[in-house]
């Protein structure tokens, strides 16, 4: 299959918006779950943003209102806009891609239910 490819990461000042990029050409069909995912070095990965093929979308509290995860199905691309950037937020952030179980009933924000990770993209925020 054809990788997921993140894009968008950079080193930004607190307060300050960013917006990351996932090319997810051959996974965006039928039933899928798409997220993003961040890893801090020598922590697990963390769940920030999943959406469904049907629109669904759950958030890690400590995004909430600041995050947005967006999907272009046409153009097979998922999106993460970022507005008031925190130290805390500084990771690699992975776009992940998996499928619905129709056992679960909806995408979860769990790092193994997903397949496939792209190689990440790192975002570091000063304050």
């Amino acid at each position: 299959q054809v990788p997921l490819v993140e894009s968008g990461g950079a080193s930004v000042q607190s307060g300050d918006s960013l917006r990351l990029s996932c090319s997810a050409s051959t996974y965006m069909y039928s039933t899928y779950c798409m997220g993003w995912f961040r890893q801090v070095t020598g922590k697990d990965h963390e769940a920030v943003a999943i959406i469904g093929h049907d629109g669904r979308i759950t958030y890690a509290e400590s995004v909430k209102d600041r995050f947005t995860i967006s999907q272009d199905i046409a153009a097979k691309m998922i999106y993460l806009q970022m507005h008031s950037l925190k130290s805390e937020d500084t990771a690699t952030y992975y776009c992940a891609a998996g499928r619905l179980s129709s056992k679960i009933g909806y995408c979860r924000p769990e790092y193994f239910d997903y397949y496939h990770y792209g190689q990440g993209t790192q975002v570091t925020v000063s304050s």
